[in-house]
């Protein structure tokens, strides 16, 4: 198991149609070595210990550790966090949906653009692999089902701060993709809005809810709203518990089963392509493997 955990997938294909989709979701217990730990060391551990979407996890524990506290949040690094945002959406749109519906990736056009990003020349390279993320994107679409793109995620910390201090005992539920097309669109707006954002120098969207020694804190990732909850007594942290989207969407095989849907498929490499596909559509941060047993 990596350090961010494992995610396996199970499935039976029989008749033609998934039966006994199970999810197991294995987490390290990170967040335990934060126990009795003051505030700051935390912060400065967090991007080194969750070092996927670094930026963004930094600023959701800098935020619930500020709520938590009543002190004022320090601001961030907002092209930063935009930054990662749009790398993590074309490493989707331009390296693992196309490969996974059999198309040619776009590897080369994501190195490039990569490699660029401190060059003068950066934005022109950022307008001309958005016009590649485009084209992936077309021709992704062009292999799937129709559907929408689906609700933006939303920032609701309030919400998750009565569920951390148990007055509600139902955690929010999150918002998976309707479909995986829904999925594929959402990802290349999100590269739009950060590629937009950067242009425009738009303050990246972090909110927090909190005090008297509760916080939480959330921003946005490419894959949904990432929470991270505090509770700090006399100066150090008494528990601490990170929500990321993949814990929300990998907690059961719900999301899962509402892709996929009850489809008929003519063979196991057709059923283990659409379980892949629903796995991609809900974009685990962990490595994951996929099971299928063909009854």
């Amino acid at each position: 198991m990596s350090s961010a955990g494992l995610l396996t997938v199970s499935a039976r294909l029989r008749a033609g149609r998934l039966h006994d989709l199970t999810v197991n979701l294995q987490r390290p217990p990170v967040t335990m070595l934060f126990h009795q730990q003051i505030p700051e060391a935390v912060v400065k551990a967090v991007p080194y210990l969750f070092t996927l979407c670094a930026h963004a996890q930094r600023a959701a524990a800098q935020a619930a550790l500020a709520a938590a506290e009543g002190s004022e949040r320090r601001p961030v690094d907002d092209g930063e966090l935009w930054g990662e945002m749009l790398h993590e959406s074309l490493w989707r749109l331009l390296l693992d949906w196309p490969p996974a519906l059999g198309l040619p990736d776009a590897r080369d056009a994501f190195v490039a653009w990569r490699a660029a990003r401190g060059d003068e020349d950066a934005l022109l390279r950022m307008q001309a692999v958005l016009k590649v993320a485009r084209a992936q994107a077309a021709a992704c679409l062009a292999c799937l089902d129709e559907g929408g793109i689906g609700p933006a995620p939303q920032l609701a910390p309030e919400v998750w701060l009565d569920y951390w201090q148990g007055n509600v005992d139902q955690r929010p539920a999150a918002l998976p993709p309707p479909s995986v097309a829904a999925a594929c669109r959402r990802r290349l707006a999100e590269a739009e809005m950060a590629a937009a954002a950067i242009v425009a120098g738009t303050p990246y969207p972090v909110a927090a809810a909190g005090g008297k020694g509760w916080g939480v804190g959330q921003t946005l990732t490419s894959r949904g709203v990432l929470t991270h909850a505090a509770h700090v007594d006399d100066g150090r942290i008494v528990s601490y518990k990170l929500w990321a989207p993949t814990d929300a969407l990998f907690a059961d095989s719900l999301a899962l089963e509402q892709i996929l849907g009850e489809r008929i498929y003519a063979s196991a490499a057709a059923a283990r392509q659409a379980l892949n596909l629903a796995v991609l559509a809900l974009d685990p941060c962990l490595p994951y493997t996929l099971e299928l047993q063909d009854a």
